[in-house]
């Protein structure tokens, strides 16, 4: 294991007020549960070299701070006052929705890092900034979808992978409307919603999206019919609609419908004695008219299309026909002596987001259960209709639902295009990016040994920086947990899970550790948007098993990815430590790039300890050795190592702030890196996507350049590195840059020691950066453009390319 230099000793408690983060003496580990082996771990802690992280000074922040701060959810009940909202599942590769049935992608799930902001004011003015200097979050939001939609539009990208990619454009938008904008119209019903950062009044905000969406979801229609529908065609795989089916095709679905769907419908009529139906959120439904041949009289009904059947069904070999046209062509089967008149395909979504209270919630499983149970009766706040809807139906369902006239999109239908998840999983390999498998890191590799590799003995010698999903999840960080439940010299093993999957074999190694009677604690985030029931199932799972099951700290979401190993070796113990930037979901690692660090260092271990006691007991500490954790430290600390950079810049000394996160929306941050761009310090920031930065602005931020990377993996570590006057420091982890990372979860940094890791991680900014790699480049006005040849019209560098030939070139399998 690479050396690691001692950290320089904290101040005392009450040290000097010289504006330097004070530190604290380090208290003796407190047991989450006494008598059990924590007791043991604690008795190892003095050995510990090192202690506090020591922040920069911060140049001339500290009343900008102190206002972040104040206006941030640092205090527990400031953090409960605040209503929490989802970020949408900006570029999730197949966004969970119960309405989805292809198997594969079912089976994935999203990364749905889903708590909005408040919509609110900047946490502070800006001392002599401009007040324009931010971008409107939401606009932002609605570029970034425009940017997978133009993958999708791309001829250069697979066929299949274009479907995919019209799919992930409309799940991603439909969480937008069911939490983002369904906040939004709440603050504006209830009065509370001010006036936002970019200086947009909230009405004017909603009327934004309402056009924004509304020009978007025509191009996207428009996308699907003239282009990919066309195109998929040509090479054999035709979305058609019923009257384009041949009579036996049509003769084979009517024995479909009558077997298999038509025992599942419900069609419910409206009249004086039958109220309106309820329309669940983004469900299908079918908008029908009847008339009685007796009375003359006509009606109205609704035929909900089952969500649990396939949106696409198979009429022949490679022909597909949506669903609702197969319900809709046998209407007469639903309603026998009257004549069907006219039927029109709608789509409704509502508000689903959650609220709890959880001061006054005993038992927080029990009251997320019951508010899930509420989230499906949520306002509606988008109705899609086809575009060919009558006028009088309509204007019933407006009426109806409540909803107003601009929350209404004509659209030609099919609708519900998140179907077309199913159809890019279709067996065409030729029509997809190149098949890639990840293999072992060679640091694990390297390990002598006829079984898989010996983590624990890998880690001994060095750490090991992990990049999925480039570097296999299953034979590092699955392989890690795996191998230390079925150790005997394991006595315990501690653990946070914000999302995994449905068969995770995470869940199982944390229960096989618990069944052999290792102490397991485990930390579920029950709170994790969309992924609320798995969650309480996992839950309950685990405590069934005998592992010790918390769910953190009121307040604040648990956020942060880590895991923690304590090991008998010899007279010692020994602490071995993984802190990631995604989840601990071996589905979506293959899909997700993202970052992590395998280590034995023992100051790492000391902290996840600290961090551990903190979530399941009643620890108060707030600085860490290696570890910046939100939301005490790690604003704060990011800040001042930007403004470090102003002092090392002044000083002569090389100077620069690099960034690579999901979301860039922090005011305060923002305006450090504003403030080190006036000072000539250059700033990259590698956004993928909500970035609310305005680069190349004289005066303000011609030192800034903002890229954006979208394509095959979903772009999602997190990694800050600066200059540092020559001695580069670099952290990684699991927080973005916004109001509900940094205020209202519980986030965790780690510093990058080894010299070569901080080096790989360097090259990777540089990479993502560069002006020959493909991206997209954020200008002044907010506007984003592509990049993808150069002036030859060549196409520019793949990073995501780069990373797998280079992998498979180490493996001797490089593509020619």
């Amino acid at each position: 294991m690479n050396p690691v230099p001692p950290e320089p000793s904290p101040p005392p408690r009450n040290g000097p007020s010289n504006g330097k983060s004070a530190g604290s003496g380090r208290p003796a580990a407190t047991a989450a549960h006494p008598g059990g082996t924590d007791d043991v771990v604690a008795r190892i802690d003095a050995d510990i070299a090192g202690n506090a992280v020591a922040l920069p000074v911060a140049l001339s922040d500290a009343p900008g701070m102190l206002a972040a701060r104040k206006n941030g959810a640092m205090s527990q009940s400031n953090a409960q006052a605040q209503v929490q909202h989802a970020q949408p599942s900006v570029g999730s590769i197949a966004a969970h929705r119960p309405h989805t049935v292809a198997a594969v992608v079912s089976d994935l799930e999203p990364d749905m890092d889903a708590d909005l902001d408040a919509y609110e004011e900047a946490p502070y003015d800006g001392d002599r900034l401009p007040q324009n200097r931010f971008l409107d979050r939401e606009r932002s939001w609605l570029a970034f979808n425009e940017r997978v939609l133009e993958l999708a539009e791309d001829p250069n990208t697979p066929l299949l992978e274009r479907a995919k990619f019209l799919a992930i454009f409309a799940s991603n938008l439909d969480e937008f409307f069911m939490v983002r904008v369904a906040g939004l119209k709440r603050r504006i019903a209830t009065g509370v919603a001010t006036k936002s950062a970019s200086g947009l009044q909230p009405r004017e905000v909603l009327e934004m999206i309402w056009a924004r969406s509304r020009e978007l979801m025509a191009r996207h229609a428009a996308c699907f019919h003239e282009d990919i529908a066309p195109a998929l065609a040509e090479e054999g795989i035709h979305v058609v609609r019923w009257g384009e089916l041949t009579e036996k095709e049509q003769a084979r679905l009517f024995t479909l419908f009558r077997h298999q769907i038509f025992p599942v419908l419900t069609p419910l009529a409206v009249d004086p004695a039958h109220p309106f139906p309820y329309i669940s959120g983004l469900s299908l439904n079918l908008a029908v008219v009847v008339r009685n041949p007796v009375s003359g009289h006509r009606h109205f009904a609704r035929v909900k299309v089952p969500p649990l059947l396939s949106r696409f069904l198979e009429a022949s070999p490679s022909r597909y026909v949506p669903i609702e046209d197969v319900i809709a062509a046998h209407l007469e089967e639903l309603f026998p002596g009257m004549e069907v008149l006219e039927h029109h395909a709608f789509r409704l979504t509502r508000n689903e987001d959650l609220e709890v209270e959880e001061d006054d919630a005993e038992n927080l499983l029990q009251a997320l259960e019951k508010e899930l149970m509420r989230r499906r009766f949520g306002p509606p706040v988008r109705l899609e209709v086809e575009e060919s809807i009558d006028r009088y139906v309509l204007d019933l369902l407006v009426r109806e639902l409540k909803i107003s006239e601009a929350e209404v999109y004509p659209l030609p239908g099919p609708l519900d295009l998140t179907g077309l998840f199913g159809i890019g999983a279709l067996d065409r390999p030729e029509l997809k990016y190149p098949k890639f498998i990840a293999g072992t890191h060679r640091d694990l590799a390297e390990v002598e040994s006829a079984s898989p590799p010996d983590i624990f003995a890998a880690l001994r010698e060095r750490d090991v920086l992990l990049h999925h999903p480039y570097d296999s999840f299953s034979t590092s960080v699955q392989a890690f947990l795996e191998q230390a439940a079925a150790d005997p010299d394991v006595l315990a093993i501690k653990q946070t899970l914000y999302r995994t999957s449905g068969d995770s074999p995470i869940v199982d190694a944390l229960i096989d550790a618990a069944e052999s009677g290792k102490q397991v604690l485990v930390l579920v985030e029950i709170k994790a948007r969309f992924d609320e029931q798995a969650n309480i199932k996992w839950a309950r799972k685990l405590e069934e098993s005998g592992c010790h099951v918390v769910y953190g700290l009121v307040g604040l979401k648990t956020h942060c990815k880590l895991s923690l190993v304590v090991r008998q070796e010899g007279e010692t113990l020994r602490r071995y430590s993984h802190v990631g930037t995604g989840n601990y979901h071996p589905k979506t690692a293959r899909l997700y790039e993202d970052l992590g660090l395998l280590t034995a260092d023992q100051q790492v271990g000391a902290d996840l300890s600290d961090l551990f006691n903190r979530l399941s007991g009643y620890s108060r500490r707030e600085t860490y050795r290696r570890l910046l954790v939100a939301p005490k430290s790690l604003r704060d600390g990011l800040i001042a190592r930007v403004n470090k950079e102003v002092q090392h810049h002044r000083a002569g000394r090389p100077a620069s702030v690099r960034i690579k996160v999901n979301s860039m929306v922090d005011e305060a941050l923002i305006d450090a890196c504003y403030r080190a761009s006036q000072a000539g310090v250059p700033v990259d920031i590698w956004v993928r996507g909500i970035c609310a930065v305005r680069p190349g602005v004289p005066g303000l931020s011609e030192n800034v350049r903002v890229r954006s990377v979208l394509g095959r993996f979903l772009e999602h570590s997190r990694i800050f590195a600066f200059g540092n006057g020559g001695e580069p420091e670099v952290w990684i982890g699991s927080a973005d840059m916004m109001h509900r990372n940094l205020d209202r979860r519980i986030e965790a940094l780690v510093r990058v020691t080894d010299p070569a890791h901080r080096a790989a991680l360097n090259r990777l900014l540089e990479t993502g950066m560069s002006d020959t790699t493909s991206s997209w480049h954020l200008g002044p006005d907010g506007e984003w453009t592509r990049h993808s040849t150069d002036t030859d019209g060549q196409p520019l560098r793949n990073v995501q390319e780069m990373l797998i030939d280079a992998r498979r070139r180490r493996r001797g399998t490089a593509t020619p």
